[in-house]
């Protein structure tokens, strides 16, 4: 396998096993040189804390991308994950069309919603800034919430493969090349994730685990793109993403003070066996 960097840009929060505190991990044990530009600097996140600092860091984004093609830094790939603002988006897409080798492949996780909302401090411009980056880009990998907000399609929480496919067909006729959807349950006790590349799509059912963990769509992306970028089809990538995110939280469970996140680490080890399988 070919040494390659990586580029993750999404915010740290400092505890809590989200963001980039779960990608460099992840991406490193997959073989991958992980270079990060963080978007914010949180000391814990968002979800269960109170009175945690902040710190945005997009005025800094400019100047060190700027370094770096003096530099003459180069990347195989640019995956992102939480994108503050539209003013980062555009950032982040300047990055997309300059900083990559030839081979160059860029992932974008449209961190913005579920559970058919927004998150806070998102609005409908946000939306339609995200749309250009997430159809800009080789891989999108969004939750059904986020697919419902890119094509303006009314969120539901029963649904038939009709609906899903249909939802695959706008992103598609959006401009979306290859999409790895979330979160798509078809049957009592079982979720797995959408494939699908245009022309063929593929779905892999996998356990689902009814009470949820903070970061896991974190711990799924990042592992996605580790496994993609190490050489795995997109398919085998979005398998070996699930079957090791459904692992870190079967390793979490019963850990009543681990409340903030997953226990990804001890199992770190499982996706460098997953990956050289």
């Amino acid at each position: 396998m070919d040494y390659k960097r990586i580029l993750t840009v999404q915010d740290i929060s400092c505890v809590g096993q989200c963001s980039l505190t779960v990608a460099l991990p992840i991406l490193s044990a997959c073989g991958l040189e992980t270079a990060i530009l963080p978007s914010a600097v949180l000391s814990t996140h968002t979800a269960g804390f109170t009175g945690y600092t902040f710190r945005d860091l997009t005025d800094d984004m400019p100047a060190i991308k700027a370094h770096w093609e003096k530099e003459n830094i180069r990347f195989s790939a640019i995956y992102t994950g939480y994108l503050g603002s539209a003013k980062q988006i555009e950032y982040v897409k300047d990055m997309l069309a300059s900083l990559g080798t030839t081979d160059f492949v860029s992932i974008v996780d449209p961190v913005m919603a579920d559970n058919g909302k927004l998150y806070p401090g998102f609005d409908a411009d946000f939306v339609e800034c995200m749309k250009t980056l997430a159809f800009g880009a080789d891989y999108i990998v969004p939750n059904i919430t986020e697919a419902c907000f890119l094509t303006g399609t009314e969120y539901r929480t029963e649904y038939d493969d009709k609906y899903i496919n249909d939802l695959l067909g706008k992103l598609i006729s959006a401009g979306a090349k290859n999409i790895i959807l979330t979160g798509v349950s078809y049957r009592p006790g079982k979720t797995g994730v959408v494939v699908c590349d245009g022309e063929k799509t593929d779905y892999y059912e996998h356990r689902l685990i009814s009470k949820g963990c903070h970061g896991t769509g974190d711990v799924y992306t990042s592992a996605f793109v580790g496994a993609l970028m190490a050489g795995k089809t997109p398919l085998d990538a979005a398998r070996i993403a699930a079957d090791f995110t459904v692992l870190c939280i079967e390793n979490t469970h019963g850990d009543e003070k681990h409340w903030y996140g997953v226990k990804f680490e001890p199992v770190l080890g499982e996706i460098i066996s997953m990956i050289n399988a």
